[in-house]
């Protein structure tokens, strides 16, 4: 069984949910789900391709509305785990006067109940086309433990392996921890990443040339750094390539780097891994239209395009 004809892209992380204000009185709210991990298994499915989500959640009303919207999205659930003291994080999303959202409060009632790495399933890994993680839950102990554990099974099925860098600075005890956590994950990938802020950060220059140098220390295969309006660069095997983007009138970012990847991870279970520039620049081409796409509507998960919405782009 060659890579690309598995049977699903295998995402594993948190899920969240988005209480997002109904009006400027931030009095009453609506659940969405939530969180980049969701985001892109979701997204992935969308867009006419199989996701697997590893993650966890519990008994309550909540954990429920997630598995069922997830399932909704048509991505498989058959790997993750239900623990019922959990509590799935949640993000109060106020309006301000002017109607722009700003992160209000984070509620997270179970922070150390986590995915175990006894508790990956050895199954998911043989079926999975691609094992896609960013580092959302890295800084917590035991998910840094399953994160590793998941990467050495990817290896050991010949699974491709895609990081996505996704660095939230504030849930890190210090930079340097974040740092050297992330980058330690390098050398497994095929896949890497970036945008531009969490180039400079992870490698401690201030170029897109300068950066792009000491990452290829690392030997990725494939390094992704987007570059918002400007597109992305990708890197094969050492040698960059930039690959513009149609400029639009954006509404929202929010979702647009989550759309990206999963045209990026759609592409890659169909076809494999880029192996010519040719064949990156097709992948990162169609990432980028999706990441577009993505911008002129607002919101996350909301602004992900279904595939009737791009399927003259495959």
């Amino acid at each position: 069984m060659s890579e690309y004809n598995k049977d699903f892209v295998l995402v594993y992380g948190d899920a969240f949910v988005d209480y997002i204000a109904n009006d400027r009185t931030n009095t009453s709210f609506t659940t969405f789900l939530g969180g980049a991990t969701v985001n892109v298994a979701a997204g992935i499915s969308r867009i006419g391709a199989p996701s697997s989500l590893i993650t966890i959640t519990g008994d309550d009303e909540t954990s429920q509305f997630v598995r069922d919207e997830l399932r909704t999205e048509g991505v498989n659930m058959d790997f993750a785990i239900i623990t019922p003291e959990k509590r799935v994080c949640g993000v109060y999303v106020h309006l301000t006067e002017q109607c722009e959202r700003i992160f209000k409060d984070y509620v997270d009632e179970a922070p150390d109940l986590q995915v175990a790495p006894e508790q990956l399933n050895e199954e998911a890994f043989k079926h999975a086309s691609v094992f896609n993680v960013c580092s959302g839950t890295m800084f917590h102990p035991t998910a840094l433990a399953t994160t590793r554990k998941g990467v050495e099974m990817a290896k050991d099925k010949g699974v491709i392996i895609a990081i996505d860098a996704n660095i939230r600075p504030l849930r890190w005890s210090s930079e340097d921890i974040c740092r050297d956590t992330i980058t330690s994950f390098f050398e497994d990938a095929h896949i890497l990443k970036l945008t531009d802020e969490e180039l400079f950060f992870l490698t401690q220059t201030n170029s897109i040339q300068e950066g792009i140098e000491k990452l290829n220390e690392f030997m990725v295969p494939i390094i992704l750094i987007t570059v918002g309006a400007d597109g992305a660069y990708a890197v094969l095997n050492g040698e960059t390539i930039h690959v513009p983007t149609q400029r639009v009138e954006a509404v929202d970012t929010t979702g647009a780097g989550d759309a990206f990847m999963a045209g990026v991870l759609r592409f890659v279970h169909f076809n494999g891994l880029p192996t010519t520039p040719d064949d990156l620049v097709r992948c990162v081409s169609f990432g980028n239209r999706l990441g577009a796409f993505a911008a002129t509507k607002p919101g996350a998960l909301t602004a992900l395009p279904h595939y009737d919405e791009i399927k003259e782009w495959v």
